[in-house]
């Protein structure tokens, strides 16, 4: 996590539960994370900052196949070769299925 006054990488403070910025002092809950592992090459904890995407994410009028819904976020992803097109994944807005259309 970096820290939201001066931008340098927080530690986590787990006695405090709190994340903890060595350059300023500032402090920051630890519940908006997870831990997800530990790296093998450094032996660090691996964080994820779990956030809202949803609202970043372009939305398209496509039928849902599990629910019918109309509307469906999509990302772009190169799943086959650099000579391939990409492939588009949507997921409903409303139930979270996710499908794939090919190009």
């Amino acid at each position: 996590m970096f820290c939201p006054k001066c931008k340098r990488l927080m530690r986590p403070d787990k006695a405090a539960g709190v994340w903890r910025c060595s350059a300023c002092g500032t402090k920051v809950p630890l519940g908006a994370s997870k831990q997800v592992g530990t790296s093998v090459a450094t032996g660090h904890a691996m964080t994820v900052i779990e956030t809202k995407t949803e609202a970043t994410l372009p939305t398209a009028e496509e039928e849902c196949p599990k629910c019918g819904n109309s509307k469906a976020y999509w990302v772009l992803r190169q799943t086959r070769g650099a000579d391939e097109p990409e492939t588009r994944i949507f997921e409903c807005t409303k139930c979270g299925h996710k499908w794939r259309e090919y190009q």
